[in-house]
């Protein structure tokens, strides 16, 4: 059995656009091998969550995360991956005494009334390979392209399962803006895990929005947008890192 840790910590992770709480697989084990505890959930509409896709809003997302949140013990540290970002910024704003962090990995990084889309970084891995169904009101990346937009430097059984059960991706939750006030979102200390290698948020992307939003603390991986797949053990020593503000 392995001890637990008098600082434990409670990692609530959100996942970002396509994909589920499967991502977190291999770092929840590493996580919780240190004696954190680890909850994960599927965003409404991602992973086996059977929300109707054309229904969801992104004030969806922010209460799943709340709930969340409010599930948890101990210290909590909120960790938000690519588009979570805007949703951990968004929980961080209803449930500012809840939090003793949150943690930006690789994540978009908004300013007051920002939304992902008015985020989006020009000249990425994205450029030509993002594909809306209007009529659905889905967006998902060209099948072909996945390895280059999220999974560069993954181990090929890694890839295999993430192509397995990405899914596509409402578009209205990534065109809402996130109210934010220096009162709330303002007050819960911020960290950011920058991935030097990502080919969809570049990391000069990644330091712009830090730029806008400073944050109390940077660790740097040396990783594509997918850590949690490519570098899962170095992914867990630098939420710990980082959730120590």
């Amino acid at each position: 059995m392995v001890p637990v840790r008098r600082d434990v910590t409670t990692f609530v992770l959100l996942h970002g656009a396509y994909h589920g709480a499967w991502c977190w697989y291999r770092v929840r084990d590493a996580l919780e091998s240190r004696g954190h505890a680890v909850v994960t959930f599927d965003l409404p509409a991602h992973g086996i969550d059977t929300t109707p896709p054309g229904s969801v809003t992104l004030d969806d997302y922010v209460d799943a995360a709340c709930a969340a949140i409010d599930r948890a013990a101990d210290e909590t540290v909120l960790v938000g991956h690519s588009m979570s970002g805007v949703v951990a910024a968004g929980a961080a704003e209803r449930r500012p005494d809840a939090l003793d962090a949150t943690v930006y990995l690789t994540a978009y990084l908004p300013t007051d009334g920002d939304s992902m889309l008015d985020l989006r970084a020009p000249d990425t891995a994205l450029d030509g390979n993002f594909v809306v169904d209007e009529d659905r009101g889905l967006g998902t990346v060209r099948e072909g392209a996945l390895d280059d937009v999220f999974y560069g430097d993954c181990p090929p059984e890694e890839r295999a399962l993430a192509h397995s059960l990405v899914r596509a991706e409402p578009m209205a939750p990534l065109s809402s803006g996130i109210p934010l006030t220096d009162a709330n979102f303002g007050r819960v200390p911020r960290a950011y895990v920058e991935c030097t290698a990502d080919a969809t948020i570049p990391i000069a992307h990644q330091r712009a929005m830090r730029e806008a939003t400073p944050v109390e603390r940077v660790v740097t991986l040396d990783a594509s947008h997918s850590p949690f797949l490519s570098l899962p053990v170095e992914t867990a020593d630098a939420l710990e890192r980082a959730a120590a503000i």
